[in-house]
């Protein structure tokens, strides 16, 4: 058990009391003691001697998603300590209540040094901002070798005012598709669809013609989850032609909102269609990321529309409990306008910095050189791919990522992704040689997407009223959408929620952002 100075004290307080010299000699031996372990813990700093004590090293605490079911290994945990010379304390928060968790830090004040907030997100914290909640960073990143590297462009994207508050993590501008269960498809004799139509069949099919063979109708096409971004609803919509969040008027002189235009009601009803011929899990509209997940996973559906860089995790785990699983990936549906896919700004969210957490310009700088070391070569690629020799090898400069240990990777690492900064164009992020299977033709099939990007036109832009009110307005409109879809409101009943967005704010939203719009 380890012994601090002041236990050794009190131990020489003890023997002092027993006049001997035997006890001489054990407070002479003790005091001795107490004064090695003191001047050791104030040497050197664990980043050049990790067997050094560990108070001088830098506390920093982090709120961050959890995007994979455990968090990473302790032992990857303890190096990246080491090599930064701090004190992790990470809260991580399961990616389905990650927005709720946040909120509540947010309302009661308890937030970490450095709260990751999503792109999605991002707009309910701007109030937070612009009250002084958050330190503002821009002037300090030229003081650091990295940070000053930052792309400018996705710097701007997200800032407040012309003021830069986060540090980003990176992500290309879609990795939307579909995933598919390959060897269901096989089973029945179908390719992998490229319309809307033959997406449409795939699904029936794999509800009602026992894909997996086992002589019962036990199956569901599409899983989904309550999520109309991420989940399924916008990447068809995008398919179906909905302009990304924003879209020009035919005449080119005014900004409407996707929900009134055409393709979105088409969305609507092709998702009610799904929904009503029991295509989709009936729970969609109350089903977590997770338990989606699971019905990939454990061959309940076969089908699964968002983000094409989940497959690696989907098909690792759904081989553990059918070694015959396969799963094929789409990008390319054709749709009413050739095709389209929606896009995000190339951040996936932010690392903001609480005043209320960090209360001095000194601590915000030592937060800020940890997260400017991480992008140093041995930390950025520990938090990329794990430890060498153990997670991956080495072919010359390159990454070899063996099968064998692909699981391990995820159950160790796989977490970790969330506290790279600017990853993707970091030059000191080695590449990989052999990358696996389904994560490469994901990243492939991601970089596909930008020759047919959906962007949204307001990205950049400032509306005060959408700052301040979208949580209520979005909840009109997305409230709206799935009661449609599952049947509890008509056509009319959803425009009349449609404009009911307006008079309570929708009108302004537009307003500001056409007169920054054409402004520009």
């Amino acid at each position: 058990m380890a012994h601090t100075a002041l236990d050794i004290v009190r131990g020489i307080t003890m023997i002092e009391e027993k006049p001997n010299r035997q006890g001489n000699l054990l407070k002479r031996t003790a005091f001795f003691l107490m004064i090695a372990i003191v001047c050791a813990s104030c040497s050197g700093k664990p980043n050049a001697d990790p067997a050094a004590g560990k108070d001088d090293r830098t506390p920093i605490s982090i709120m961050a998603p959890l995007h994979f079911p455990h968090p990473p290994s302790d032992e990857i945990i303890a190096q990246i300590e080491a090599l930064t010379n701090t004190t992790l304390d990470i809260n991580w928060v399961p990616d389905g209540i990650y927005t709720d968790k946040m909120n509540t830090s947010l309302t009661t004040n308890s937030l970490k040094k450095a709260t990751f907030v999503k792109h999605t997100d991002y707009i309910f914290i701007k109030n937070a901002i612009r009250s002084d909640s958050f330190w503002e960073i821009g002037p300090y990143l030229e003081q650091f070798p990295n940070l000053r590297h930052l792309d400018a462009d996705i710097l701007a994207q997200a800032a407040v005012d012309g003021n830069i508050y986060g540090l980003y993590t990176e992500r290309p501008s879609s990795r939307q598709g579909v995933i598919i269960r390959e060897d269901w498809l096989d089973r029945l004799g179908m390719n992998k669809p490229s319309t809307l139509d033959e997406l449409y069949e795939v699904i029936k099919q794999f509800t009602v013609n026992d894909p997996d063979g086992n002589g019962k109708q036990d199956t569901v096409g599409l899983a989904d989850r309550n999520d109309l971004v991420f989940g399924a609803f916008k990447t068809l919509s995008s398919y179906f032609g909905t302009p990304n969040n924003w879209g020009l008027s035919a005449s080119g002189n005014e900004l409407i909102p996707e929900f009134e235009t055409k393709p979105y009601k088409d969305t609507m009803n092709f998702m009610k269609r799904l929904y009503e011929e029991k295509l989709i899990n009936a729970d969609f509209a109350v089903t977590s990321k997770e338990v989606q997940r699971d019905k990939l996973i454990r061959g309940a559906a076969g089908v699964y529309i968002g983000s094409m860089t989940d497959v690696q995790r989907l098909s690792d785990e759904a081989k553990q409990i059918n070694p015959e699983a396969r799963f094929a990936l789409v990008n390319r549906i054709q749709g009413p306008a050739g095709y389209r896919v929606w896009s995000i700004p190339n951040y996936n969210g932010l690392y903001l910095f609480s005043k209320k957490a960090i209360r001095t310009e000194e601590e915000l700088l030592d937060i800020l050189a940890f997260f400017d070391r991480s992008m140093d070569k041995d930390v950025a690629n520990l938090l990329r791919y794990g430890i060498l020799n153990k997670h991956y090898t080495l072919s010359g400069q390159s990454v070899v990522l063996p099968e064998e240990t692909s699981q391990l990777r995820a159950t160790d690492v796989g977490a970790l992704y969330t506290l790279m900064i600017a990853d993707l164009s970091n030059p000191n992020v080695l590449d990989a040689a052999e990358k696996e299977t389904m994560w490469e033709l994901a990243e492939r099939l991601s970089a596909d997407n930008e020759k047919f990007l959906v962007k949204d036109p307001t990205i950049g832009l400032e509306s005060k009223t959408y700052d301040e009110k979208s949580m209520e307005l979005y909840k009109i409109v997305s409230d709206a959408t799935y009661n449609y879809i599952l049947g509890h409101l008509s056509e009319s009943g959803f425009d009349d929620e449609v404009n009911r967005w307006r008079r309570e704010g929708g009108n302004e939203i537009a307003k500001e952002y056409m007169d920054a719009y054409f402004m520009e």
